[in-house]
């Protein structure tokens, strides 16, 4: 075969050696490849040069439109996060449309229902395997997940490219992926914003397999179709439920500071984050509001004032809308107008044929028809950040909180009218918080918290507690000296008696147990168990043998009460007794209880109390160990020794200071709650990392 001239082989020489002709004839040749070399190199240069000064230019705002890297690459993975709200809040019909929709998007998309819901759970399994639940999520007692945990929870997807929040009822469109799908060539850390249109007209289903939308009669609707839908049948949903947020290099900062505990779907929090990710800079930010990524097919105005509350006998106020406006106005900058100087991070974008071009934008605000709308609602020329409703709303009032104690019990009590009480001061609010964090990790739901003063009232609000608040509680509790033996902790436990007995009469049997107290287990049903006109507690000897009911030793940091006369009538004795002496409460449940010098013993782990027939039996300390049995807080590994005795609680007492009792439950590992994020520790938090911050931060006693 011959080849072309250009490739054809010169006729050998003759004889083995090549003259010095030929070597000159060569040189031209050789230098010619040289030269031939030298300009590709040039050229590969010259490209590479406007290559990154063209992408330097979109990442710097550099010209007045550019178009988004494009070109060959993997689909990035993208996984969306939300969480479904139950009826009749939200819509399960809506709900599963939006998720349907969700899945038949192309690309690479897998979804993530957040919360613990049984709506959640229902959708997924009619869905399959690319819908997962994670339960594990922090929420208010009413409920309500919290975005902060959501968040945290989005930025742990470590098998994810992108992340997407949205709405449970949105429907998004392919759009998004193919936007996304450009956004995804950036080399920068970006996050997109989007809002979603409201359309007053949608009839539309998708197959059962999910590939395409159907009208009423059957017919086929292509998703370019949904895209044409005339724009007199939509309308901007500019609140914060409409927008569509979504990010890359999911484990990576969002913003500067910290997230506050917004209560997920009642206001102020997406607005506030996009604000924030805005002036820290740490991120491009896109606008794509001019593209229609997603629908929604009712307006979202008619939920705002809607109760997420368990029974309907709770008030539908609007205190959680509240919260987050108190949380968005001390928090970060929201409140502060963002410099109207040239930005060099938000930029627009919109979609001319198949291309998508972005412009930096002239000021920090987005797209027009949100900022129209927004300033009509704010009624001027104001910033679209500043919603001055918000950043006036100042202090959060107690009365903006409608649940009274009766209430609490109502909404907390388990089927058999039990609750478990914790009482806390703002000394021990992390430790409050952490004991939460434990029992809500045992899905122990039935608790209730009294705060002993203003401070822990609002932090435990501001935490989805639920709380009440003692208005007789004492006023001078200190912050690091009331711990066993000082005047504050006579003080304080005084206060416990007297709560417990209002809630038993109310008809509620009680387990008080202090917030020091670490649970391995629920022991409610054991404590239940034990009977009527039983009085279950703790025993606080140390000694491994001999009797547990040893004067003086039956601790009132850990009982079980049960609301019948006979429990009632000695409550009543022991806060009489309490109220008359100079010591703790605790002497008064022993001499009340067991006779003064032990005369009402009987047995080794029993008392009678002679004028009700009330019995008393004092825990099995392998099952309820007190701080000082069997050294337990000093084994290597606490955890597995307490759980070879089969604790379902051990108490960290025995140790005087506050300081002591945090390290020492911190360094053992029996701690469950982030007080720098103040976020609850999941499976999926950096446990490791919390508990190496934990010891550096153990001392500092900031922000209290």
């Amino acid at each position: 075969m011959l080849l072309p001239s250009h490739h054809r082989r010169a006729p050998p020489r003759r004889g083995g050696r090549r003259s010095r002709g030929g070597i000159a004839e060569l040189a031209p040749r050789l230098v010619g490849c040289l030269l031939l070399l030298a300009l590709v190199a040039a050229v590969l240069r010259l490209s590479s040069s406007s290559s990154r000064a063209r992408s330097r230019r979109q990442h710097e705002g550099g010209g007045s439109r550019e178009t988004l890297p494009s070109g060959s690459g993997a689909t990035p993975r993208v996984t969306i996060f939300s969480a479904t709200r139950p009826a009749p809040e939200g819509s399960q019909a809506r709900q599963e449309l939006a998720v349907r929709s969700w899945l038949a998007l192309p690309g690479n998309v897998s979804v993530v229902l957040l919360g613990a819901h049984a709506s959640s759970l229902a959708v997924a399994g009619r869905l399959g395997r690319r819908v997962t639940v994670d339960a594990a999520i922090d929420s208010s007692f009413t409920g309500t997940p919290f975005f902060h945990s959501i968040v945290a929870r989005a930025q742990a997807a470590s098998d994810s490219d992108i992340c997407v929040l949205v709405d449970a009822e949105i429907i998004l469109l392919p759009e998004i992926i193919d936007a996304l799908a450009h956004l995804s060539k950036v080399d920068r850390d970006w996050f997109l914003v989007a809002m979603s249109r409201n359309i007053t007209e949608f009839h539309y289903q998708l197959a059962d397999n999910g590939s395409h939308w159907v009208q009423a009669d059957g017919k086929t609707v292509s998703f370019r179709k949904l895209r044409e839908i005339p724009a007199d049948k939509w309308a901007p949903e500019s609140s914060d439920r409409g927008m569509i947020v979504a990010w890359n290099s999911p484990s990576s900062p969002l913003h500067a500071g910290v997230l506050p505990s917004f209560l997920y779907g009642r206001g102020a929090h997406n607005w506030w984050l996009t604000h924030e990710v805005l002036s820290s800079e740490m991120r491009l930010v896109f606008d794509a509001s001019s593209l229609v990524l997603g629908l929604y097919p009712e307006s979202f105005s008619s939920m705002y004032g809607m109760s997420s509350s368990k029974s309907e006998r709770l008030p539908a106020g609007s205190w959680e809308y509240s919260v987050n406006c108190h949380l968005a106005a001390i928090y970060g900058s929201y409140c502060y107008p963002l410099p109207r100087k040239h930005s060099t991070v938000l930029h627009k974008v919109v979609k001319q044929s198949e291309d998508y071009l972005f412009s930096k934008a002239d000021e920090l605000t987005l797209s027009d028809f949100v900022i129209s709308k927004e300033e009509k609602a704010h009624g001027g020329r104001g910033s679209l950040w500043r919603n001055e409703n918000i950043c006036s709303s100042g202090h959060l009032h107690s009365s903006n909180l409608p649940y009274s104690l009766s209430m609490l019990l109502e909404l907390a009590a388990d089927k058999n009218r039990s609750v478990v009480l914790g009482v806390a001061g703002v000394s021990y609010r992390d430790m409050l918080m952490s004991w939460a964090c434990c029992l809500r990790h045992l899905k122990v739901t039935n608790f209730i918290v009294c705060a002993l003063d203003h401070e822990t009232y609002e932090f435990s609000v501001l935490q989805g507690l639920p709380v009440f608040r003692d208005p007789l509680s004492p006023k001078n509790v200190s912050f690091d000296d009331c711990h066993f033996g000082t005047k504050c902790f006579q003080q304080v436990t005084k206060v416990k008696s007297r709560i417990v007995l209002e809630i038993l009469k109310l008809g509620y049997n009680v387990l008080l147990s202090d917030v020091d107290v670490y649970w391995f287990d629920n022991p409610m049903p054991f404590l239940y168990s034990l009977g009527p006109a039983t009085f279950g507690a703790q025993s606080d000897e140390y000694n491994e043998t001999g009797p547990i009911n040893s004067p003086w030793r039956l601790n009132s940091g850990f009982y079980f009460a049960r609301s019948d006369n006979a429990t009632v009538t000695v409550m009543q004795m022991i806060v009489k007794h309490a109220a008359d002496s100079g010591l703790s409460e605790q002497p008064s449940f022993c001499d009340v209880m067991c006779g003064e010098n032990g005369t009402n013993r009987i047995s080794d782990d029993k008392c009678l109390e002679p004028y009700t027939n009330l019995t008393v039996v004092f825990l099995n300390r392998d099952l309820f160990p007190n701080g000082a049995y069997k050294g337990l807080w000093e084994k290597h590994d606490v955890l597995s020794a307490c759980k070879e005795l089969g604790c379902f609680i051990m108490h960290n007492n025995w140790i005087n200071g506050r300081k002591k009792k945090l390290q020492r439950q911190m360094s053992t590992g029996l701690w469950d709650y982030d007080s720098t994020s103040r976020l609850c520790l999941q499976d999926w938090s950096d446990r490791g990392s919390f508990r190496r911050m934990s010891q550096i931060n153990l001392f500092e006693d900031t922000d209290r």
